[in-house]
């Protein structure tokens, strides 16, 4: 029998680890960006063209290659980071294993230019799929000039699994994003298909994150500082008045390389428990300096997760850092227990203290049918009336005149958020918030579909400004949020401004429905139309729908059980809860007759 086993070709194994390294275009972007922070580089430039699939060009001006090193460093498991085993256990640069070129020469056409300060002539190398066309002397500037064309272009299965050019380079930049945070002291530029996107130069880590995300972001920040003999803290984390419902900026970097912990995040919100909403969220950019022999960065092929020897006592140091922090700026409510806070009085000096008297009305008949004088108490009519003026009537189902008796076939229950119905084999129960966002839900999305959707405008435009990531977000979803009733164009670099928003919707409502379609279309980067129109409908119509406690008037909730029959799917609410439930006589029979 002959053998069947037999080594891979390197080519072939190069192309395996591209796999498990470089997944997309920001992939290729992130580890050249790192090789050139490991060069020590002070200035880098990234120029891209379409969103990285024809050009992904990075210029560094850091320590360079003599001619040997850089036909070597496009060999697999090449590197200049490590000599033993007991190397992976010091590492405090970002690449090591050696793969990134070679797996990034295997399936994309590569020219290097590099120079050490020393040498007179640089090295220039052409690759096209792990094969080297060309290697020969060249004119370059001190450093490295790498350029990737036409990613994945031997690969096509690859290419055709890449998402819009959009998508793409949402991804870029969060890449780009990772790696200018946690370098603030390097200067870097981002050209985009021609375009200076971003212009970073080097400064503080307060003027970096201006840049990125904003001249006043700095504002919104406190500092954080700890220093134990297990880790050293350092970082930003917004004030509790800052919190939004999505995650926003959210940033860990370990000896400053990026990595994602959903634990050590459970320990920066719990130290704002108490301080902002539960589902809201904090943004933060917090740096910790371990000891390299006490984790392991070596357990991902990006390098993204970490394991921590004594995470639990890291739990414990980040939290007390941040409440620390919280309590230093006075963010957080003191209590004086000196002092008995029950008798406190404010009282202008320059006048004398009156004290309180009892009035009584002597002639005060509370069965007489006059209108009782002033004093007394009021009649039904007189309440309506006052209800009905501390109404707000910018809503469809409010009452906006007097509330007649409601008609014995519909009634409310608990402060307007059920309604009772009789039908034939019984009684039906509609949960009247639930319902009406169903009803909204059907009539938005049918508005999207058509691309007729009804819009009020506002008498003061909002102008909404966001990072570049959630720019071209908010750009993919124009099309249909102004299907959903939002009026916004583009104002500028990195801002929309908003001339109208859905009917019988607050700003905040409107503003805030935005910011969430923002942060779950980052998150998911879905693409499906249909899904996305759903979506989009849904957030909008449960910004629009009635608050339990409205009350409703006959008409109004025979009005909401006509529309919602007249729904395609009336029984759920648009996140799958029940918006009616009903009882037949028996089941009635059944609670009296136990």
């Amino acid at each position: 029998m002959s053998s069947i086993i037999r080594l891979l070709p390197d080519a072939v194994a190069n192309q395996i680890a591209a796999g498990e390294v470089i997944q997309r275009p920001a992939s290729a972007v992130k580890e050249l960006l790192e090789n050139a922070i490991d060069a020590g580089a002070s200035k880098i430039r990234l120029i891209l063209k379409d969103s990285g699939r024809t050009l992904i060009h990075v210029i560094d001006n850091g320590s360079g290659m003599n001619e040997q090193d850089a036909r070597m460093c496009f060999e697999r498991h090449a590197t200049s980071k490590l000599r033993n085993a007991d190397d992976l256990f010091k590492i405090r640069t970002k690449g090591f294993r050696g793969e990134a070129l070679a797996s990034i020469a295997s399936i994309a056409q590569v020219e290097l230019k590099t120079k050490t300060a020393e040498a007179e002539t640089g090295t220039c190398i052409i690759i096209e799929g792990n094969e080297i066309k060309s290697q020969e002397a060249c004119s370059s500037n001190t450093g490295t000039s790498l350029a990737v064309k036409n990613l994945f272009y031997n690969v096509p299965a690859r290419r055709n699994f890449l998402k819009s050019d959009n998508v793409e380079y949402r991804h870029v930049l969060e890449e780009f994003h990772r790696v200018a945070i946690a370098h603030p002291e390097t200067a870097f530029t981002l050209i985009h298909n021609g375009e200076e996107e971003l212009q970073l130069p080097a400064g503080t880590l307060r003027q970096r994150l201006s840049a990125i995300y904003g001249g006043s972001y700095h504002e919104k920040l406190m500092p954080v500082e700890e220093e134990t003999t297990i880790v050293r803290i350092s970082g930003l984390v917004s004030k509790p008045v800052f919190a939004r419902k999505t995650r926003g900026e959210q940033f860990f970097f370990i000896n400053n390389r990026y990595i994602k912990s959903p634990y050590l995040h459970h320990a920066v919100q719990a130290a704002f428990e108490g301080l902002i909403p539960p589902g809201e969220f904090v943004s933060y950019f917090l740096f910790l300096s371990i000891d390299p022999s006490r984790i392991d960065v070596n357990i991902h092929p990006t390098k993204t997760e970490v394991k921590f020897e004594d995470d639990h006592h890291i739990y414990s140091i980040l939290r007390s850092a941040v409440k620390n922090s919280i309590g230093k700026f006075n963010l957080s409510p003191t209590l004086d227990f000196e002092q008995e806070t029950g008798f406190q009085t404010y009282h202008p000096a320059d006048k004398p203290i009156v004290p309180p008297t009892i009035k009584v009305n002597p002639d005060y008949n509370p069965f007489s049918k006059e209108r009782a004088p002033s004093g007394g108490l009021a009649s039904s009519k007189e309440l309506n009336r006052y209800f009905e003026s501390t109404l707000t009537t910018d809503h469809p189902l409010l009452p906006t005149q007097e509330i007649p008796e409601q008609k014995p076939n519909v009634i409310t229950l608990q402060l307007g958020k059920y309604i009772l119905s009789p039908i034939r084999s019984g009684l039906m129960i509609i949960q009247i918030r639930q319902a009406h966002e169903r009803i909204l839900f059907e009539r938005i999305l049918s508005g999207i579909r058509k691309q007729k959707g009804r819009s009020q405008q506002l008498l003061f435009p909002q102008h909404f400004t966001l990072n570049s990531e959630n720019f071209l977000v908010l750009k993919e979803l124009e099309p249909v949020l102004r299907g959903a009733g939002y009026d916004l164009n583009e104002f500028g670099k990195d801002t929309y401004v908003i001339h109208g928003i859905p009917p019988e919707m607050s700003e905040t409502d409107a503003l805030s429905a935005l910011e969430t379609l923002i942060a779950k279309q980052t998150i998911s980067g879905a693409e499906n139309k249909e899904g996305l129109e759903e979506h989009i409908a849904a957030v909008v119509a449960a910004g629009m729908s009635m608050k339990d406690g409205r009350v409703l008037r006959p008409e109004e909730m025979e009005g909401i059980i006509d529309d919602l029959f007249a729904c395609e799917h009336p029984a759920l609410s648009p996140s799958g809860r029940p918006t009616l439930i009903t009882l037949n006589y028996e089941e009635i029979a059944q609670f009296f007759e136990r």
